[in-house]
């Protein structure tokens, strides 16, 4: 995908991709977006909230969080529009080793800023991830399509996939 466009004055910008998929998003919904008065993205009282983890909201700030079918079909969509690179982690609010990988794929969002980080928890939208198997899974998404997948966990694994995949 090509992340530059013309300014009027024809200098070339690079487009934000996560830029593009909050824009998607955000007009999937009805026009409301997710920001509290301060212009922070604010979690979702599902999502990364129902794991019981105390993660402070500048910690995940730029992870998306689906709450429900309809909302991670909504992300899905977007990403397939928008063709933006992306990576869903797929957790459950009741495994150890989901909630162990979490903060370190919260840090990953600031590190990789190029790519849309999607939480998605099992039980909140089990229609949509009837087909996940293992918790966590991570699915890698590049030009809409869905690129590579990677089970279980290890933060330098995961560091080392998210690197591929930006």
């Amino acid at each position: 995908m090509d992340l530059t466009r013309r300014r009027r004055d024809g200098v070339p910008s690079v487009v934000d991709p996560r830029g593009l998929f909050e824009a998607c998003y955000r007009s999937k919904q009805g026009g409301m977006g997710t920001e509290t008065g301060n212009g922070k993205e604010e979690a979702m009282k599902n999502g990364l909230d129902v794991t019981g983890m105390p993660l402070p909201s500048s910690s995940h700030s730029s992870v998306h969080s689906a709450g429900s079918d309809p909302q991670l079909k909504q992300m899905l969509d977007c990403l397939k529009s928008t063709k933006c690179p992306a990576v869903i982690n797929y957790g459950a609010s009741w495994c150890g080793v989901c909630s162990q990988i979490l903060r370190p794929f919260c840090r990953f969002s600031t590190e990789f800023k190029n790519l849309t980080f999607i939480y998605a928890d099992i039980d909140e939208c089990p229609e949509t991830t009837q087909n996940i198997r293992y918790t966590p899974t991570f699915h890698f998404y590049r030009d809409g399509e869905r690129v590579d997948e990677m089970l279980g966990t290890g933060e330098e694994r995961l560091h080392d996939r998210l690197w591929l995949h930006s």
